[in-house]
């Protein structure tokens, strides 16, 4: 199967308003160019200097979307062109993009990370800090940033009931966002996204209420 019958069959298979990231990451370009052909203009990176090489090398009207854990000292990197930073877990970092977004001249939309899953490794923030990130006056202060919404990896396991299980939870934070006091309705106007569902869940994450799916093998093959 190609690239572009891959891509093809999966887009057929979402409904209208979920948004597809082409996860490219360890992809070479050609196989992002054969997506791009293909009319694909959003793709997902978890290396900054990945994405950056590739940003360099492709088409200006992609959107780059950043998916992987982000450290601090290389939000500057990526600060000129990303469009949406997926794995946002911090005020720190939260911080430093705003710092870099106006060394740009530039807003950047972020997603926060909640952490909905049953393993030690996943990164995310919990509901308690969540509140409280949202409701600090250093978050208020921060001008060159927007939260579009929320994001969240569900545990790797074959437990489908797990799995809705946490996506459900995901939606049901999303949800309450609107009930944050002091967050009020002016600043969730662009709260729209709930990025959740990867290549073996994103027809449940779907169902739990997804917006964006992010997918890799199911578009370029196994890694």
């Amino acid at each position: 199967m190609s690239i572009q019958s891959n891509l093809n069959t999966v887009k057929a298979s979402l409904p209208e308003n979920v948004t597809l990231v082409a996860v490219s990451k360890t992809k070479p370009v050609s196989d992002l160019i054969q997506a791009y052909e293909a009319g694909q203009r959003i793709f997902g990176e978890n290396k900054i200097q990945e994405m950056t090489e590739k940003w360099e090398q492709m088409p200006k009207d992609i959107q780059w979307h950043m998916i992987g854990h982000v450290q601090s000292n290389k939000v500057k990197f990526m600060a000129p062109f990303v469009s949406l930073i997926h794995g946002v877990d911090s005020l720190k970092l939260l911080q430093e993009i705003n710092k870099q977004a106006l060394k740009n001249n530039r807003t950047i939309d972020c997603l926060l990370q909640i952490y909905i899953a049953e393993e030690e490794s996943k990164f995310g923030l919990d509901e308690n800090e969540l509140n409280e990130l949202l409701t600090s006056v250093e978050f208020k202060e921060l001008k060159n940033i927007r939260i579009l919404g929320l994001m969240g990896m569900a545990t790797f396991t074959e437990d489908q009931n797990q799995i809705k299980k946490e996506f459900t939870h995901l939606k049901s934070i999303f949800d309450s966002l609107k009930n944050i006091d002091g967050y009020g309705k002016d600043a969730l106007q662009c709260v729209s996204t709930i990025s959740m569902g990867m290549s073996g869940d994103y027809q449940l994450a779907i169902e739990c209420g997804s917006t964006m799916v992010r997918i890799g093998s199911s578009i370029f093959g196994g890694r």
